[in-house]
């Protein structure tokens, strides 16, 4: 049997630069969201997206919607609510922004393979690493987000600091994403798939 992989989508912003709910955004017919969530499940058993308290979105059954008890604190703490719901026997868990609608899966299985080495794995862009899309080993990053929160951080970058971090370098994950969509993500109209 194949080891089960999480896919959890964090969709608990305020979509504030977007000017409107982006996640509902149609792209080619169907919902921004919707897309984030076809990416992920050519390399996940399982769908947990992580959604701002009192939302409501129209998603599959298969995928599960867990509210944020910490509406609208920031990344980190969607984290932690997102993997305080994953089942307790997996451990792969591949974490993408629900405003990632090009993530390619090719690369979001090579995120997930460099967790044979390490505790998290993220891509790097041709100046930084990049938090999203990463991928984690839940037993590690589950209790150190804890530990962040706990001590007031809300950053995603802050988590990566505490993990030992495999970082894909930009012309090896452009091998499967030769125009670099993975790292697309929609602050504002502009942002949108053409």
């Amino acid at each position: 049997m194949t080891e089960r992989v999480t896919a959890l989508i964090l969709a608990g912003g305020r979509s504030s630069r977007f000017g409107r709910d982006k996640l509902a955004e149609p792209i080619d017919g169907r919902t921004m969201l919707d897309h984030v969530v076809d990416r992920v499940r050519d390399v996940a058993t399982d769908v947990v997206v992580v959604a701002a308290a009192g939302a409501s979105i129209d998603l599959p059954s298969d995928v599960e919607v867990v509210q944020d008890d910490r509406s609208f604190e920031g990344p980190l703490a969607g984290l932690g609510v997102g993997l305080r719901a994953v089942d307790p026997g997996v451990e792969r868990v591949i974490v993408v922004g629900g405003d990632m609608p090009t993530v390619v899966p090719a690369v979001l299985a090579r995120l997930v393979a460099a967790l044979d080495r390490r505790e998290a794995a993220m891509l790097a862009d041709d100046t930084r690493e990049r938090p999203l899309p990463m991928a984690l080993r839940r037993s590690v990053a589950s209790p150190s987000v804890d530990r962040l929160l706990d001590d007031g951080e809300r950053r995603l970058r802050a988590l990566l600091q505490h993990l030992d971090v495999e970082v894909i370098p930009y012309e090896t994950w452009r091998e499967d994403d030769p125009a670099g969509e993975s790292l697309r993500d929609v602050d504002v109209p502009g942002d949108l798939p053409g």
